[in-house]
Formats: C-alpha cells, structure tokens, sequence
C-alpha cells in the first residue's frame, strides 16, 4: 500500500522508534515498524508499542546502539534504551528448516518440546518468512520509513476493517507452538473489539491442557496484560468460557465450578473497580486483585485449620496464608513486594474492625491502609452484613471528621461495644457488706462508659 492508500504517517510515530528505523536503514539494513504499531493506526487508534522488524542479526543491532541490551534465550530480541521508553527490536525470523544452514549445531538456534512447543526459536530469515512466522494476520503488516509503504503478507487488512482475530497457519499446529497464543488471541479480541474466527477458536478448549507448560514467571506477566489493562471483566468471561481460567487461580477456578457465587461476585466487583480506575487513569496495584482472588480460598482454609477454634486467629490466618500462597505460585510467580501488600491488605481486614483505644489511629496511619479500606468496602458489599456494612460506614466518616470527632467516634466504640477498661488499681479495702460491694461495681461500669 502505497502512501496516499494508508494512514501511517511518522508524525504518528515515537521519535525514538523513527531513529531505530533511520540508523539501521542508514548502516544498510532493511527495518520496518511491524505489528501492534501499525495495526493500531488502522484502526484509528493511537499506538502505544513501536516494535521493530529487521535483517539485522542481535549482535549487528547492538554494533549500531550503544543504548542497547540484548535479553531472552527462547527468542533473542534487541532492547534499544532511550530513558524510560525502549524500543524493541527482532530479526527476521525464519522457518526451521534453515537451522542447518545457518548453523552446524541447530539445537542451539531451534529446539522444540514433546508437545511442539518452542523453547529456542533463534533462526533468521527473510521479511517474507518473518511474516509468516507471526501469529495473526493483523500483526503481519509492517511500515517502511524508507518508502513510507505498508506490506501487507497475510490479508492482514482487511481482517482489521472486518475486525477478524485470524491466525497464520493451522491452528493446531500454532497453539503447540506456543499456547499462551491462545491468551492472545482472548486478549487483542477485547482489547480492539474484535471476533476471533472459527477456526482460530475451535482448537482452544481441547489444547488449553497446553497452558501447564507455561512458566510460572511467563504466566505472570500475562496476567498483567488480560487484569491490569482496563478489560480485566471481559477476559476473565472468555477465560472461563474457554476452561484457560484455572491455569491463572486454579484453586478459585475449582471453588466458581462448585457454584460458589459469592466468591465470583466479589472477584467481578474487585475486576469492575480496577477496569474503571485504570480507564480513568488512575493507579492500580495487581495485589489488589490477587487479595481479591484468594481472599475467600484463604478464608476456607482458615476455617479447616482452626475447625476447633485450638489456634489464635493469628496462628490460624499465618498457617492457612503458608498453604494458599505456595499453592498458587506454582501457577502465577507473583514477586514478593506484591505479596507484602496481598497480605497487609489481609491483615488490615482484622485490624479494621479492632477500633478501641489507639488501635483505630494505628490502621489508619497504615501504609495500605487505603487499599485495605477499599478491600472492606468491596467486602462490605458483596456480603452486606449488619456488622460489615456499619464497620464500612464507621471507616468512612472516620476519613472525613476532625481528629477531636475521630476520638469522639472511637470513645462511642466502646459505649456502644460495652468494652470495660480497668480502673486503676486501689487498696484493697475489707468486705462491708453485699450493699458496699455492689456499689463498688457500679461505680467501675459507670468510669467505663465514660
């Protein structure tokens, strides 16, 4: 397509992805911005990602920039460092039949599991086979800042004026190369407002077993793209449609195949809040949701522990936390500082609802106080029970008084709670009568409702 037939222009590009693109056409390579970057602008939407396709090998690209760092074992990619921004870059990737002429030993170029799946897929070739080598049609169109062209190798097009999900190849043979293409495939439908096609969906329910071969540190960084990108409602209903929800939160998928609603009603609360502040730009942390998600399996486990009531809730909630956190790694390697906040939102639950004395100025000057207040409205009105619902309402008029009315508003705790607070300690005096003794008691209860 030549200019006049497309709307991609370079004043639509990053600056930094154009210097990426002039340096390596200026050193005598071919380089073209490819995928999501020119899909996007079709579409008429601003593109976020300028990823870059060229004949330059990784350590060709990284002779040219002394910005760049070449990362991955399973596919070696070109990261080109301008600040905060990075601007990635692959070579032309070939089919497998070209290890052998590339180099003697092909399993250090091309290796592939029992089930299909690529471990190493580090062989080059030409743009034709690049664009063979991609997943969908709508991600074969690359843009030449050169002669300002759009190559279009697989109909990719008009699968974006039909808004068509379709992959390259057989189906099959794709999703065993690489399952967690089937996440893609749920996650640009979503995202752009797309169908995917018959074919491209047929095979899904059957292979989704394939998604036990991911890594747990890949699973993760999926999650972020289907929870944390303001569709989080949408993919979760195609997950579960297509049984590729239990290799996030297999421990929830098991509890929502039971039946339990008040579970999938919480977690669809706690997603509907993170899509909305993430679409009104507002910061989110992927915590939140993983305390959501495991906040009523940790709660079961609670239970089963503690059946006699033997432990301390304390004791209880570390024991229980010992066995869902473990558990749920397995499937999403979810990095310790968000499972500090997971599990200060937890506590905070129990310390919300301790309010006397100093304990309510405590939670309140929490660091995660305001994400553990969130989380107990979200809990307040899922369950919406008497105590839920007034200790809810109690945290928010606390937020919004003076800090005289917050003493006042703790001092009303302990009326309304009936706590006693000890008297301080006298002479003990000789036993009168049973009148004097009596009078002695109502004299403390009278101090404690003060």
């Amino acid at each position: 397509m030549s200019r006049d037939q497309h709307p991609v222009s370079r004043k639509l590009l990053s600056p930094s992805a154009l210097k990426v693109l002039y340096r390596l056409n200026k050193g005598g390579y071919e380089a073209y911005l490819v995928g999501g970057g020119v899909r996007d602008i079709l579409l008429g939407l601003k593109p976020k990602d300028f990823d870059i396709a060229t004949n330059a090998t990784p350590d060709e690209i990284k002779g040219l920039f002394r910005n760049c760092r070449l990362i991955g074992r399973r596919f070696r990619l070109a990261h080109i460092v301008f600040g905060r921004e990075i601007i990635e870059v692959a070579t032309f990737r070939g089919h497998h039949d070209n290890a052998s002429k590339q180099e003697k030993s092909c399993t250090k170029t091309s290796k592939q599991s029992e089930h299909g799946m690529l471990l190493r897929d580090n062989i080059y070739g030409t743009i034709d086979e690049d664009a063979e080598r991609r997943d969908f049609t709508i991600n074969a169109l690359y843009y030449s800042a050169k002669d300002f062209k759009v190559y279009d190798f697989a109909n990719g097009v008009k699968d974006v004026e039909n808004k068509m999900i379709r992959l390259i190849g057989d189906p099959e043979t794709r999703y065993r190369e690489d399952p967690v293409r089937m996440l893609r495939a749920i996650r640009f439908a979503t995202k752009l407002d797309m169908e995917i096609s018959a074919e491209t969906k047929a095979p899904i329910k059957e292979l989704s077993t394939l998604m036990a071969n991911i890594p747990a540190a890949r699973m993760f960084e999926e999650f972020l793209k289907l929870f944390i990108s303001g569709k989080a409602v949408a993919n979760y209903e195609q997950l579960r449609s297509y049984d590729l929800f239990t290799y996030f939160f297999p421990a929830v998928d098991q509890e929502l195949n039971k039946g339990n609603q008040l579970l999938e009603r919480f977690i669809l609360l706690a997603m509907e809040n993170t899509d909305k502040r993430l679409n009104n730009n507002q910061r989110v942390t992927p915590a939140f949701l993983f305390a959501a998600m495991l906040w009523y399996p940790l709660q079961r486990y609670i239970q089963q522990i503690n059946v006699n009531n033997q432990l301390a809730p304390q004791d209880a909630f570390f024991a229980a936390l010992s066995e869902v956190m473990p558990e749920q790694q397995r499937s999403i390697s979810i990095p310790k500082r968000f499972q500090g906040v997971m599990k200060d939102i937890w506590i905070l639950q129990d310390k919300l609802a301790r309010r006397e004395g100093k304990r309510a100025f405590k939670s309140f000057e929490h660091p995660k106080f305001r994400a553990g207040y969130d989380f107990l409205l979200l809990r307040a009105e899922i369950e919406n029970t008497p105590e839920l619902i007034e200790l809810a309402r109690w945290w928010t008029d606390f937020q919004a008084v003076s800090n005289d009315a917050r003493v006042q508003m703790i001092k009303g705790i302990k009326t309304s709670t009936g706590s006693k607070r000890r008297s301080p300690r006298k002479r003990r005096k000789p036993k009168s009568t049973a009148n004097s003794s009596s009078a002695d008691n109502s004299h403390i209860n009278d101090s404690s409702s003060e």
